[in-house]
Order: structure tokens, then C-alpha cells, then sequence
């Protein structure tokens, strides 16, 4: 029933989808078993089709919904684009991508427009600072349209946490700068076939990241001791600001969600990965008992 958990999955953000889109998510070898599967479940009246969008739970509102955020993100991607480029030239940045709801091809009057950042090694922190100040003095700390929230280095491109959440991520991540260093992240994160094994990415039109003299500079003279100083020093500091401001989360929760080493930071403070997961382990159990249908549960 790979047709089945991929539906519930996406019935947690209320976003129907089209026979195309969900086979691309099964381990199905055609597109036709995922429509003989998917035709059994409407006739089981498991599922519901909506034009060409099949909906889990009768959620009839779901498809204008999500019809209404694939305009509006249409809308916003140019600009998007355009703050891409324009984090691709900060000082230690080697490739940029399009995250979060976006990346999947809706936005509402809630949704931020997130950004997903690789860094040259033992430079993160430095990286990660000098964009959050500008977003902090330049922008008045409003991430509407500019989330830098993901970073990693080049150090360490596999993703430590291998479920649903992070493949789908990773799945419709869109790479936007840094075409040599996504197809290192892509082949260190191999892992995600074993969700999608249709998974491909192309990125034959990324190009590489530009970088004016001034970026080139500050590089430069940070290639040094004090850069390492300065890349250990801002970690700290932010590590110790997020243990005081989110204190409140548990130890387990702080180091998916809040997660600050040497080459990673992530800052998710509501965890959304752990509550999306519970939700769809959910909406299994809810399966279970109504239609007599197991499936395996999902890891945070």
C-alpha cells in the first residue's frame, strides 16, 4: 500500500495529489500499478478522486486549497530565485537550495520561503552569522522570503536522520546554485532511494556558485587560525543561545531539532520533523482500525 502511506503523508499538510505525483513516490516499476492500486482504494471508499487529485478522508476543501498555494507559489519562485542567487555570493557558501513548502510547489499567507545551504568545512558558523545579520540589520529580522534555516558543510553531506520526513525533503529539495557539491550531496545520501527508488535528480542547469571580490576577499582573510577561531567562537554562541531560549524542549528533541556541531545547524525549534512523523504514525493506526489495512510504522 505504497500508494496508500504516501497519501496519508501528504494529507497532514492537506495536499491532495495527481496519479503522476504519488507513483513518484512508490516503489512501483509502472504507472499503472499505482493506478490499479490507487482505483481499489476509491472503490474501498478509502479514497476519494477529486478531478485528478485523490484525497484521503473526504477532505473536499484540500483541493482548492492546494490549488490556490501552486498559484501562489508560482507567483513568489521568481523571487525566491532571485534571494537564491543572491545568498550564493556570501563569503563560504558553495551551493543553495529551495526548501521547506515551496519546494513542493505551495505557499500560503504562513509559509516561509526557506533556504538550504552548503558551506566550505570549518567555515559554517561564519557563513551562517554573516547571513543571519544581514537578515537581522538589512531585512529587520523578517524571513518571509528569507529562511536560512539548513546548513551543512561539505565536511559532512549525509543527512543523519533517515526516514519518510528527510527523504521527502530531500526529494523535492530544489537545487538552485553549486552543481558540483549537490551531486556529492546526492550520491552521499543515497539512503533516499530506499524510500523513493525512482528518485533522480537532474542537475545538468544548476550552475556553479558566483562570487564577487569582495566575498573572494573576506574569504581570503579568513583562511586562517582567526577563521577557525571565529568559526568556533560564533558556534558556541549560538549553541548556548538556543539551550537557553528553548529550554523548554527535551534533550532528544534539542539535538534533532536544534542541532549545532561542527558541520551542521539546523534550526527547527517547533521540530516539525518528530510532529510530522507522529502524525503520520497517526493516521496508520487510524487506517488500521477503520479499514483493516497494517502498514509499517515510520522513525523519527
Amino acid at each position: 500500500m505504497e500508494s496508500l502511506k504516501t497519501i496519508l503523508y501528504f494529507s497532514i499538510f492537506r495536499y491532495p495529489l495527481t496519479l503522476e505525483e504519488i507513483h513518484s513516490y512508490t516503489n512501483h516499476s509502472n504507472v499503472e500499478d499505482t493506478a490499479t492500486e490507487l482505483q481499489s482504494l476509491v472503490e474501498q471508499k478509502i479514497l476519494f478522486k477529486i478531478d485528478e487529485f485523490f484525497v484521503y478522508d473526504n477532505d473536499l476543501e484540500s483541493v482548492p486549497r492546494r490549488m490556490k498555494g501552486n498559484y501562489l507559489a508560482n507567483r513568489i519562485m521568481t523571487k525566491a530565485e532571485s534571494k537564491a542567487r543572491y545568498i550564493s555570493k556570501f563569503p563560504f557558501v558553495t551551493a543553495v537550495g529551495i526548501s521547506g513548502s515551496l519546494s513542493k510547489g505551495y505557499f500560503d499567507a504562513g509559509s516561509d520561503v526557506d533556504f538550504f545551504i552548503i558551506t566550505r568545512p570549518n567555515r559554517l558558523w561564519v557563513c551562517r552569522t554573516i547571513l543571519i545579520l544581514y537578515k537581522k540589520i538589512f531585512l529587520l529580522n523578517s524571513r518571509k522570503y528569507f529562511c536560512p534555516n539548513y546548513f551543512i558543510s561539505t565536511e559532512q553531506l549525509e543527512i543523519v536522520e533517515k526516514n519518510r520526513f528527510t527523504a521527502t525533503e530531500l526529494k523535492t529539495l530544489i537545487p538552485m546554485w553549486g552543481k558540483s557539491d549537490f551531486e556529492q550531496f546526492y550520491q552521499s545520501n543515497g539512503w533516499v532511494k530506499q524510500h523513493f527508488n525512482k528518485f533522480n535528480p537532474i542537475l545538468d542547469q544548476i550552475p556553479a556558485v558566483p562570487k564577487k571580490q569582495i566575498a573572494k576577499s573576506i574569504e581570503y582573510a579568513l583562511d586562517n587560525k582567526l577563521g577557525d577561531a571565529l568559526d568556533f567562537f560564533f558556534r558556541r554562541i549560538t549553541h548556548q543561545k538556543w539551550r537557553a531560549k528553548f529550554e523548554y524542549l527535551a534533550e532528544e528533541d534539542f539535538q534533532i531539532a536544534l542541532k549545532s556541531t561542527k558541520n551542521i545547524s539546523k534550526h527547527h525549534p517547533s521540530n516539525f520533523q518528530k510532529k510530522v512523523i507522529l502524525s503520520l504514525n497517526d493516521k496508520l493506526d487510524e487506517v488500521a482500525q477503520r479499514f483493516n489495512i497494517a502498514m509499517q510504522k515510520e522513525h523519527v
